[in-house]
């Protein structure tokens, strides 16, 4: 009973850090790219760069506690077919990580720098936008691999009771309580 609590403990850890990545990310989508247009060199730093760099440092320590519970959440079901839940999780975590580290860190960088030219800001804020558009699909993945998962619990969970209501049908008097459920 205890390794299960604790199983299912880590699940729902590995969806709370994936339900984060998807707020955050549609958040910045929803809500931050739309103004982009109107940032300039004196005012974009304050739309971005402090958030950025406290989400960097949050998000960091959170990625290494997904890469484990994704691991810990494989080995628990590696018998079964939901074992490909945290392996889609796990995968979508290292590419939103490579991509992190290999093309938006440098975006970050640049304006945590200072850019002062109008026409570098818009290219870089274009650049940044368009791989954090590709890393918020990412972590849509992610979410949808541990909503998935819970649903297929769920519905294996509920499997046992449908598996009652046709025993009877099996032995023959079961037909007739199968079309009276039906009505």
């Amino acid at each position: 009973m205890r390794r299960t609590v604790l199983h299912m403990l880590n699940a729902c850890l590995l969806f709370l850090c994936a339900s984060m990545y998807l707020g955050t990310g549609w958040s910045l989508v929803l809500f931050s790219f739309p103004i982009a247009p109107q940032l300039t060199v004196d005012n974009y730093y304050l739309q971005f760069v402090p958030q950025v760099t406290a989400a960097t440092r949050f998000f960091t320590w959170m990625t290494l506690v997904m890469l484990v519970s994704a691991v810990v959440l494989f080995i628990a079901e590696r018998k079964s077919p939901l074992r490909w839940y945290p392996v889609i999780v796990f995968l979508g975590v290292v590419a939103a990580t490579l991509l992190t580290r290999f093309l938006i860190f440098r975006y970050n960088a640049e304006m945590a720098s200072g850019i002062r030219d109008p026409e570098r800001l818009r290219e870089v804020l274009a650049g940044w936008m368009t791989t954090n558009r590709i890393r918020v699909g990412l972590w849509t993945v992610q979410w949808l691999a541990m909503m998935g998962y819970f649903a297929h619990k769920l519905l294996r969970a509920a499997q046992p009771a449908h598996a009652e209501t046709r025993k009877p049908a099996q032995e023959g008097t079961g037909v007739r309580r199968w079309v009276e459920a039906r009505s």
